[in-house]
């Protein structure tokens, strides 16, 4: 069994190496067809992103944005899965909160980035507090589903065999709520980090957002794209190297 799914997995993996160098020829072909320096090839795109790393100015930005990624993204993941939890497991606060989940779902990111920025000014936490502001309501919604799925069967037994609250959550309430947990967390790097982005081309002076801002006003597309693949990279290791391998492991209890 465990020898069916390591081929399984080495398989998926060279799918998406295929993947990726199909994406590759294609943008290749575009740039010869093209052949403007608004649309530069992957060679020359690569060596302005070595020229980046090797000067320690991709490290440092793209430290700085990650940080403010795992940091917002944390806050959101607590304070989210509590409301979202809370939700699905009563209907009264399902009613109470309804309300501000859709109106914050809603709400477009640059409004709120903007808003957050002049009430508390140009400053870390306001990035940190606008960005996990807009994804608390999105993984409320995902929790709120998942608390609303749990097994009744199961929550019933742990009231017979009278488990304490921490063995329920660790043995009842997580197992269930794991598959809801990583949909949370893809959705929420993915949408995290372009707020991220967005917070610090409005409103600071490092991070990724702010060179990227630098370039497009000197219509450097080779670095746009360095930055924005450099990303990119540090997104699909995380995908590969942690939740792929974390998704696995929690879902061992089921098979």
């Amino acid at each position: 069994m465990s020898n069916s799914l390591a081929a399984s997995a080495n398989a998926q993996r060279w799918q998406s190496v295929a993947a990726l160098l199909g994406m590759l020829l294609i943008w290749q072909a575009a740039a010869w067809v093209v052949a403007s320096r608004l649309l530069p090839s992957p060679l020359e795109v690569t060596i302005v992103l070595l020229q980046e790393a090797l000067q320690g100015e991709l490290a440092f930005h793209l430290g700085v944005s990650l940080t403010r990624v795992i940091v917002s993204l944390s806050v959101a993941i607590v304070v989210g899965s509590a409301l979202g939890y809370a939700a699905g497991r009563s209907r009264d606060a399902d009613l109470w909160l309804k309300p501000w989940i859709v109106l914050l779902l809603n709400v477009p990111a640059l409004v709120t980035v903007i808003l957050i920025y002049v009430w508390l000014g140009l400053v870390e936490t306001a990035l940190v507090f606008a960005v996990a502001l807009n994804k608390i309501p999105n993984v409320a919604v995902t929790i709120r589903e998942g608390a609303g799925r749990l097994d009744k069967d199961l929550t019933e037994m742990a009231e017979v065999y009278r488990f304490s609250g921490t063995r329920s959550l660790r043995y009842i309430v997580l197992p269930q709520l794991a598959p809801f947990f990583l949909v949370t967390l893809r959705s929420g790097l993915a949408l995290t980090w372009k707020i991220v982005l967005l917070a610090e081309l409005l409103g600071r002076s490092n991070g990724v957002g702010f060179q990227l801002q630098i370039y497009f006003q000197n219509f450097d597309v080779s670095h746009i794209l360095a930055y924005a693949i450099s990303f990119g990279v540090v997104m699909l290791a995380i995908e590969y190297g942690l939740l792929g391998p974390l998704e696995r492991r929690l879902g061992v209890w089921r098979r």
